[in-house]
């Protein structure tokens, strides 16, 4: 059974930093694409950031140069790092996989003075 576990998220003040974590069970991270999206109120899901087997990645012309996305197999987890947060980063981040599609269950990232 496939399980994509988000944590990390948080209330960050604007300019400030935080680090997602998902913890996969069931799939391997370095053998599967997986990405990050989230999910603003009102608004679509959206692409954050991805990582694919090789190693390469691509992100979100909103968030490239602040946030990072690597993958640690010895734990099997992805994170994604995330500087410089601004109010318009609030949203409910989603952790996705290639396989199959599974999708995490969310952490909310909150941006506010």
């Amino acid at each position: 059974q496939v399980q994509l576990v988000e944590s990390g998220g948080g209330l960050v003040q604007p300019g400030g930093s935080l680090r997602l974590a998902c913890a996969a069970s069931g799939i391997s991270v370095s053998l599967n694409a997986m990405a990050w999206y989230r999910q603003a109120p009102g608004k679509q899901r959206e692409l954050v950031a991805r990582i694919f087997t090789g190693g390469s990645t691509n992100y979100a012309d909103s968030v490239k140069d602040r946030f990072t996305i690597s993958r640690d197999n010895a734990k099997n987890t992805v994170y994604l790092q995330m500087n410089s947060l601004k109010p318009e980063d609030t949203a409910v981040y989603y952790c996705h996989t290639s396989y199959r599609g599974y999708w995490g269950q969310g952490t909310q990232v909150t941006v506010s003075s």
